[in-house]
């Protein structure tokens, strides 16, 4: 059991309380609905014209779509929890909650679950684990890799699966030697980690439940076993800067605190960037001229990746629940509700982007996008997600100049309210 202000880090969700009083319900949308998945931005803007806070019964939360409405729940803390944000969509079935009943399955909340004021007390040992220092000594990696994944490609020639030859292992490996897992555990981490959002975002079979509750056992065992060997044998990588943390503050970051951080991390750490950087190409690749812009210069990557984040985000939505009665947009919200923030419409809010169905590189807002969230919570890896995920398209771009789309290719996404990006990408050179 844990102390009764470490919270876990997964916990089933409880009883939905009612629509809010006079708070419009929609009866049959849902972001996991089949054309919503396949293709939510024109959905999202109908939806927030029509009602710009609304219920969604199938959801069991209060929609916010407006990007000002979104920016002051994220900025209010205290009143919109994010304690909810790793918890299953659904309840859990009883086959994977008797797999996570195991007594040494105790990870905490720690970062993007966390309310204040412990979130800011561990924030400021992850910050500075997440350093311009530490980010930069990862490029010799990065660079390096990308171009072994891209000797493969080319020496099995074109058209190549992009997400099992590029998309998916570099981010993963990537995070895996920030963190300090050793190389050859690189395939059951990643095994482990696949089917993550699925459990706290998606609505999987409770078949499906119990496979990803068992490899979120396996991985926890694995992370806390891997924390007690780097006790014993530091490196240059953030474990072993949160470990020495711990022992020179640890009234300040428990143990079980420093295990917790290394098994979220792990994940948050590479499944969006693998959406961002097929996202990236998505954008990029049918727009030949801007791709050839890119490919002869290469600062203007940075602007088009916060381009991308805004018109085709690997992340669409974040939770909060409420922790007293308060108001949303015109609606009267009582305690307990979960509140669904609904970047698909927000991203595109015509009161701030002229045109803003237009994917534009040069676009000098682009940043304004609220894809890693605002306040406090604002995502810890953002730097460390647009830094990685250029120094990719900077390398594709200099060793494949003609890589484009296969055509007529058929886009599948997979079924979760929040991370967005191709299960598989077809491309050629």
């Amino acid at each position: 059991m844990t102390a009764e202000n470490e919270r876990s880090y997964h916990e089933g969700r409880g009883d939905v309380p009612p629509p809010p009083l006079d708070c419009p319900i929609h009866a049959e949308w849902s972001p996991l609905n089949t054309d919503y998945l396949a293709e939510p931005y024109e959905i999202a803007k109908a939806l927030s014209e029509e009602h710009p806070v609304f219920y969604s019964e199938k959801l069991g939360y209060v929609v916010v779509t407006e990007m000002s409405e979104i920016e002051r729940i994220f900025l209010d803390h205290e009143t919109f929890a994010s304690s909810n944000v790793q918890d299953p969509v659904y309840p859990l079935s009883k086959e994977a909650g008797s797999v996570l009943a195991a007594s040494d399955f105790d990870p905490v909340a720690v970062m993007s679950n966390r309310p204040e004021p412990d979130h800011g007390r561990l924030r400021v040992f992850t910050r500075q684990g997440f350093s311009n220092r530490r980010i930069k000594t990862l490029e010799p990696y990065i660079r390096r890799r990308a171009n072994e994944l891209i000797d493969d490609m080319v020496a099995a020639g074109g058209p190549v699966e992009f997400v099992e030859a590029f998309g998916f292992p570099l981010p993963g490996e990537t995070v895996f030697r920030f963190i300090g897992f050793p190389e050859a555990d690189d395939e059951k981490l990643k095994h482990w980690c696949a089917d993550r959002k699925g459990f706290s975002w998606g609505s999987p079979t409770p078949a499906q439940q119990r496979v990803i509750a068992e490899q979120m056992l396996a991985y926890w065992r694995y992370c806390r076993n891997f924390v007690a060997e780097k006790r014993d044998d530091r490196g240059d990588d953030l474990a072993s800067e949160l470990i020495t943390a711990h022992e020179a503050h640890a009234d300040q970051m428990t143990y079980r605190e420093v295990e917790s951080i290394i098994y979220g991390l792990s994940f948050a750490g590479h499944e969006a960037v693998t959406s961002l950087i097929c996202n990236t190409l998505l954008c990029l690749l049918p727009r030949r001229d801007v791709w050839a812009d890119i490919c002869a210069d290469a600062s203007l990557i940075p602007n088009a990746i916060d381009e991308v984040l805004r018109f085709e985000s690997s992340q669409i939505s974040w939770r909060r629940v409420t922790t007293v009665d308060t108001r949303v947009g015109n609606v009267d919200v009582p305690a307990g509700t979960g509140i669904f923030l609904n970047f698909a419409s927000a991203n595109r809010d015509a009161k701030i982007w002229s045109d803003p169905d237009t994917f534009d590189i040069r676009r000098a807002n682009a940043n304004r996008h609220i894809s890693f969230g605002k306040g406090v919570h604002h995502c810890l890896g953002a730097k460390f997600a647009r830094y990685e995920t250029a120094l990719m398209v900077e390398v594709l771009a200099e060793r494949l100049p003609s890589l484009s789309l296969v055509e007529d290719q058929h886009l599948d996404y997979f079924p979760n309210i929040t991370f967005r990006g191709p299960t598989r990408l077809h491309v050629t050179w």
